[in-house]
């Protein structure tokens, strides 16, 4: 009895520093946050205004802003990608693929419509999302329809449905 005793002794011993170094590793893992990985966005279908869906923006501007439903996704690196259409009142259309980082607060444009094909933007950068009276589209879309109560849609329904409601549910809490 004495000699299974020792060696069970003797077992844990031998087993107590790999057992620590396992616990000190989940630590590690829970403590501290794995760094973002961005997916690579991919280029969706040319859009068609047709099938686009309004949103407002602001009073103090006259163009007109639209999203395509058929670009839109929520990757799992908790990107919302979509593709964004400006018309102005003069007719001139702006349209660009972007994403939206709802934790980070942050927007990038990936690409340009040109001619009814996409040209990718190469000096893609992430950027934060500003408030101001002007041009505040983003500001609009971050939260009344994809990050709203700075929490992101779960889906692309999701966010199509809110986009056709004019704002998300979430979005109407105080």
């Amino acid at each position: 009895m004495r000699s299974i005793l020792l060696s069970f002794c003797l077992a844990c011993l031998l087993l107590a520093p790999t057992a620590h170094a396992a616990w000190g590793e989940f630590e590690y893992d829970f403590d501290n946050e794995k760094p973002w990985v961005e997916l690579e966005a991919q280029l969706p279908p040319y859009p068609r205004l047709e099938a686009a869906l309004p949103f407002f923006v602001s009073a103090a501007t006259d163009n007109r802003f639209f999203i395509d439903p058929q670009s839109i996704s929520v990757g799992e690196d908790g990107v919302v990608r979509y593709a964004l259409i400006v018309i102005s009142p003069s007719g001139a259309t702006n349209i660009t693929f972007e994403g939206m980082r709802c934790g980070a607060h942050e927007f990038k444009i990936y690409a340009f419509g040109r001619g009814g094909q996409w040209a990718r933007n190469r000096y893609a950068q992430w950027k934060p999302i500003e408030y101001k009276d002007r041009n505040r589209q983003h500001h609009m879309l971050y939260d009344d329809f994809f990050c709203p109560g700075g929490i992101i849609a779960k889906d692309a329904p999701e966010i199509v449905f809110a986009l056709k409601r004019g704002i998300h549910p979430r979005a109407e809490q105080p």
